[in-house]
């Protein structure tokens, strides 16, 4: 008999942003494969009598195909396994969701998608940046800054120039040519822009600026994202370039009787491999 694949958001950071159907759904699978940027507090949350892989791909550098982990979901499946595929943010956002929706068609095996809080919801909180607002903002725009080979280029005049916020997720670190492409869609210079690295983490960092200003960006780590827009007006100031405090500590505060019937055994395993720096 055939297993199941849950392919879960595990969200953009901060543990306690995970929800409460993937904190069961994680706590009772039997195989999971995880990104980089999954949050090793969530990781310890695995059974430890659960099969772990570490499948991330990080700043361009690509420890395994996106077709072997295909394969591997797929061949963990058949062999009847409840699978977690595990994914920072939301698998639906920039998540290759899609490329591993298609996969588990093609090979049969049941599949179900549970969101996850997307990293630029949770980096607009923590900034306490509304996204959409009535007098500076009434639509919202995800792009990203990479594709993938042969595929068409967004359409930044169209997307970027039509007044809505927009969200740029892995911008990298050429904030000069993403500066062109936002003057080129007819952004004004003074369009106020914020840059949030590590969203929701103890090392979050935000720095605000403008279009026009955006090339001197200090190089803040990665995972970053850049948002455009009148809105990032709002931004707390006491959010801008310093250090976000979680108020939870090392472990993720969830209330135990809600899992009551969980594995007892599923606290900690010191063989995961943690997202690296």
């Amino acid at each position: 008999m055939k297993g199941k694949v849950y392919l879960i958001g595990a969200g953009p950071g901060d543990p306690e942003l995970l929800t409460v159907k993937a904190l069961r759904l994680l706590r009772t699978a039997q195989a999971v494969l995880h990104d980089d940027l999954v949050a090793p507090e969530i990781l310890r949350l695995i059974p430890s009598t659960a099969q772990v892989y570490s499948v991330g791909k990080r700043c361009g550098k690509k420890r395994i195909l996106q077709e072997e982990i295909n394969f591997l979901m797929v061949a963990l499946a058949d062999s009847g396994l409840r699978v977690v595929r595990l994914k920072s943010g939301d698998p639906l956002v920039f998540g290759r969701a899609g490329e591993e929706i298609e996969a588990l068609r093609r090979a049969g095996i049941e599949f179900e998608i549970v969101p996850g809080v997307t990293s630029a919801l949770g980096a607009a909180a923590a900034a306490q940046i509304p996204l959409t607002h009535r007098r500076a903002s009434s639509a919202l725009v995800f792009l990203t800054a990479h594709q993938a080979e042969g595929s068409g280029s967004a359409n930044w005049s169209k997307l970027a120039g039509s007044g809505a916020t927009v969200v740029i997720y892995m911008p990298g670190h050429d904030y000069s040519a993403i500066a062109a492409k936002l003057r080129a869609a007819g952004l004004a210079p003074e369009t106020p822009c914020a840059v949030i690295s590590q969203a929701t983490t103890q090392s979050q960092q935000t720095h605000r600026t403008t279009v026009a200003e955006l090339a001197r960006t200090p190089q803040l780590r990665a995972p970053a994202l850049l948002m455009v827009g009148e809105v990032v007006r709002f931004a707390a100031a006491s959010s801008l370039m310093r250090e976000f405090r979680m108020t939870t500590g090392s472990q993720p505060a969830f209330p135990a009787t809600l899992f009551a019937d969980s594995p007892s055994d599923a606290a900690t395993s010191q063989g995961n491999e943690e997202p690296s720096a």
